[in-house]
C-alpha cells in the first residue's frame, strides 16, 4: 500500500519554490533593511510556554497544539506561532541588556486545524519582533514595513490596514466587567462556543465568525471608548503617524487577535483576493508578555504573515517565471561525457551555473530533455566539439549556435549570468 502525506501537509514541489524563494528573499532584504536580524527557535517546545504566553483558555491551546510526552515524562508542543519562542530566547539569553532587539523569523508552524485552502496543520509563517520601543512611532513603522513588503512582492491590490487597542491592564479590567455584562444579558443568542468564552474571556466573543454573535458583537460597548488616558494617548497618536505618512487604515472595533498576550495596538493586513480567508498578516503589542513569563518588563510589538497565503498570491504574479535552467551540458559519448564532468566543475569553480545532462543517451533525447527543463542555452559536447576543444552552444529561444574554445566558456558565460 502506498503511503501518502498526513491530512493537513503538503509537500512543496521545486515548481512552486520559485515563489517561496522569491518571497523569502524580499522579505530577507526588507526586513533587514529595516535592522532587524534573523533568529531560528526550536521547533518543539515545553507545552507550559505556549500556555503560558498564548493563554491556556485560547483554543490554540486547548484545541490546536500538538502535545506529546517525551521518553523523560516531559510535556512537549510543536509550535503553533512564533512569538513565544522568541520571547523565551530573550529572557533566557538576557537580552535586555541589547535593547532595542529586533529579529525575524520565518519557519513551520502547527495546529490541528480543519484543512482549507491557504491553511495547512503544518504551515509557514515569517514575522518580525521589537524589544524595548514603547511609543506609536514602533507600531506605525512596523505598519509600514509590512506593506513595503506587500508592495514589493506586487500584491498590494485589494489590500486593507486594520487596527484597534486592546487598552492595557488598566482600562482592559472594567471594560471586560462591562463587556460581560452585555453579553451575560445576551447568553442565549449566543453560540455553545461563546457561552463557554463568557465565562474565561469575553473579549473573545468579539472575535467570534458566528453570524448571531457578530451581530451582538456590533452591539457590544467598544474598548476604543473605554481606554485609559495613556492608551488613548497611544492609539491617537498611532492614527496621527499613519496619516502623516499616508497610509490609509481602518479601525476595526471588534479587532481582538486570537492570542491572549496583545496590549494596546492589534492590527492586521487583508485581502479580497484569498475569499474568507483574507489576513496576509497580523499582530500587535504584548508589553505585559516578558514579565509575564519571567523577564523584566520590556514592551515588545510583533507581527506573522501566513506564508502559504502569500505564496498563493504571488503564484499568478510570476506566472511565466518558472526555475529556469541557464546552462545545460550535453555529451555524446563515453569520452565526451568523462571530459564533460571535468569541464563542468571548472566552469562551475569559475562561476558558470551549469546542468549536466544525467541520463545521457543520443543527443536528441537530451536535448529534448533541456527543453523541458526551460534551459536558455545548451552546450554540446560531442566527438567533433572533443577534438577541437570546443562546445558548440545553441540558444534554446532563437536556436542560434556558435562554437566557443573551453578557455573562453567561463569568460563569455559568466558575463551573461
Amino acid at each position: 500500500m502506498t503511503i501518502t502525506t498526513v491530512r493537513g501537509v503538503r509537500d512543496i514541489l521545486p515548481e512552486e519554490m520559485v515563489v517561496w524563494h522569491a518571497l523569502e528573499q524580499s522579505a530577507r532584504q526588507i526586513f533587514t533593511a529595516y535592522g532587524y536580524r534573523e533568529i531560528r527557535t526550536p521547533l518543539f517546545e515545553k507545552t507550559e510556554l505556549f500556555a503560558r504566553a498564548v493563554g491556556a483558555t485560547s483554543d490554540i491551546v486547548e484545541k490546536e497544539m500538538y502535545t506529546f510526552s517525551d521518553r523523560g515524562g516531559d510535556s512537549l508542543s510543536l509550535r503553533p506561532e512564533g512569538t513565544a519562542s522568541v520571547v523565551r530566547s530573550f529572557i533566557e539569553n538576557n537580552l535586555h541588556r541589547s535593547l532595542p532587539w529586533a529579529v525575524y523569523y520565518m519557519g513551520p508552524m502547527f495546529r490541528y486545524e480543519r484543512p482549507q485552502k491557504g491553511r495547512y496543520r503544518q504551515f509557514h509563517q515569517m514575522g518580525c519582533e521589537l524589544f524595548g520601543a514603547e511609543g506609536p512611532l514602533a507600531d506605525a513603522e512596523m505598519m509600514a514595513m509590512i506593506l513595503r513588503l506587500l508592495r514589493t512582492l506586487q500584491i498590494d491590490d485589494s489590500l486593507t490596514l486594520e487596527i484597534n487597542s486592546l487598552g492595557c491592564g488598566t482600562c482592559r479590567a472594567p471594560y471586560r466587567e462591562g463587556l460581560f455584562a452585555f453579553l451575560q444579558a445576551r447568553q442565549e443568542q449566543l453560540c455553545d462556543n461563546c457561552r463557554q468564552r463568557l465565562q474565561r474571556n469575553p473579549l473573545r466573543i468579539l472575535d467570534c465568525k458566528n453570524e448571531g454573535c457578530r451581530a451582538i458583537a456590533r452591539q457590544a460597548p467598544a474598548m476604543k471608548d473605554a481606554l485609559c488616558v495613556g492608551c488613548a494617548d497611544h492609539f491617537s497618536g498611532l492614527q496621527a503617524l499613519l496619516d502623516g505618512m499616508g497610509l490609509p487604515y481602518t479601525v476595526n472595533p471588534l479587532m481582538v487577535r486570537g492570542l491572549d498576550y496583545y496590549t494596546r495596538t492589534a492590527f492586521e493586513v487583508t485581502t479580497t483576493a484569498l475569499g474568507a480567508q483574507n489576513a496576509v498578516a497580523a499582530g500587535g503589542r504584548y508589553d505585559g508578555l516578558v514579565a509575564e513569563m519571567g523577564g523584566q518588563a520590556v514592551p515588545a510589538i510583533g507581527f506573522a504573515m501566513g506564508m502559504e497565503r502569500l505564496a498563493l498570491l504571488l503564484e499568478g504574479k510570476r506566472a511565466g517565471k518558472s526555475g529556469q535552467v541557464g546552462n545545460y551540458l550535453v555529451a555524446v559519448g563515453d569520452a565526451a561525457t568523462r571530459q564533460a564532468l571535468l569541464l563542468a566543475e571548472e566552469w562551475r569553480a569559475a562561476g558558470v551555473p551549469l546542468q549536466m545532462d544525467w541520463l545521457g543517451g543520443s543527443l536528441k533525447a537530451q536535448l529534448r530533455r533541456a527543453d523541458r527543463a526551460a534551459a536558455s542555452q545548451v552546450l554540446i559536447l560531442a566527438e567533433r566539439e572533443l577534438a577541437e576543444r570546443a562546445v558548440l552552444v545553441k540558444d534554446m529561444r532563437d536556436g542560434g549556435q556558435r562554437l566557443l574554445p573551453w578557455e573562453e566558456v567561463a569568460a563569455v558565460l559568466g558575463a551573461l549570468r
